[in-house]
């Protein structure tokens, strides 16, 4: 699936999920670059596909995974930026970094005997509080982390306004600047971390930009965890020999699910070492505590199978 593709869907799932109003999914995929009447098809398309399946997926209780909003409820719309002086959450440092087309931002967090080095790759909405709360975690458990943000050649996330606006302009990035950031955070956390095993760990669209990444080619990832994002079809991995890969997977994110196979193929044509770990009950983004679909149990349940990945595959 075309990240493009990927983000326009990602919209009106959560329309279709009542957790965006249908004139702010509208303003959000307009902002993509769709025609109104392109808008409109998304829309129609994902409503279709969705509403069957709505009632069966719903649990009772605010954001519980699957549940919607009650009828003529108008969700929130659109997040406030977080300030850059804000980001960096409890514990983690904002840093400026050298990219192939200038300054890169990021937060960085530095375990005192790091067990090895995570580079973060956020969701579709930017480097946000959530995704700057991960590396002060991750440096806490034994990890020096770093969460890039792949929207610093627009300014940086924060400087962009909304949640909406972010998206837009994932999507006017093209894959292969995005991969050489990518790279450019890698370099940064060797050099933050010398002799360190280096791990890439991404969440939805940062997902997806895992697959991409190891794709592409990374000989240097030793370790990698993709939670539910889209593998690229026809995916080689070869160029990433090393990386021993724990792909993350909801039960109930059917979308996202539909590349499960094609990851599985590509990652046995490689030879590489991998788990396939879905939880069940859960839906796409449970590991996002900010978010509506946020699962606490899952949630938990994840983050020590990442230490425990990790643990394995990046500690000499």
């Amino acid at each position: 699936m075309a990240l493009d593709d990927y983000l326009a869907q990602e919209i009106a799932l959560d329309w279709a999920d009542g957790h965006l109003s249908r004139r702010e999914a509208l303003r959000r995929l307009l902002l993509l670059g769709l025609s109104a009447t392109g808008a409109a098809t998304v829309l129609a398309a994902c409503s279709s596909s969705a509403g069957d399946s709505a009632s069966t997926a719903a649990t009772p209780g605010p954001g519980g995974p699957g549940s919607r909003a009650p009828a003529g409820a108008e969700p929130s719309t659109t997040a406030p930026a977080a300030s850059p002086a804000s980001v960096a959450g409890d514990g983690g440092e904002q840093i400026t970094f050298a990219g192939p087309n200038g300054d890169l931002f990021g937060v960085l967090a530095t375990a005192a005997e790091p067990k090895g080095a995570v580079l973060v790759i956020h969701e579709n909405r930017g480097l946000t509080s959530h995704i700057a709360s991960l590396p002060p975690r991750m440096a806490a458990d034994g990890f020096t982390a770093l969460a890039i943000d792949l929207l610093s050649e627009e300014g940086g996330t924060a400087s962009l306004g909304g949640d909406g606006e972010a998206t837009a302009a994932l999507g006017q990035a093209t894959a292969e600047r995005m991969i050489a950031d990518l790279r450019a955070g890698l370099d940064e956390l060797a050099r933050r971390a010398p002799g360190a095993e280096l791990g890439v760990m991404g969440f939805c669209f940062g997902g997806g930009m895992t697959w991409q990444l190891l794709a592409a080619g990374e000989p240097r990832v030793a370790a990698a965890v993709p939670f539910y994002g889209p593998c690229p079809a026809d995916a080689d991995f070869s160029g990433s020999p090393r990386a021993a890969v724990l792909a993350v997977y909801a039960g109930l994110d059917d979308r996202v699910n539909a590349s499960q196979g094609a990851a599985r193929a590509a990652l046995e044509a490689a030879g590489l070492t991998y788990e396939v770990k879905v939880f069940e009950g859960v839906d796409h983004a449970f590991f996002n505590d900010t978010g509506p679909r946020y699962n606490a149990e899952a949630a938990g349940q994840a983050y020590d199978a990442v230490l425990n990945w990790f643990g394995q595959h990046l500690t000499a």
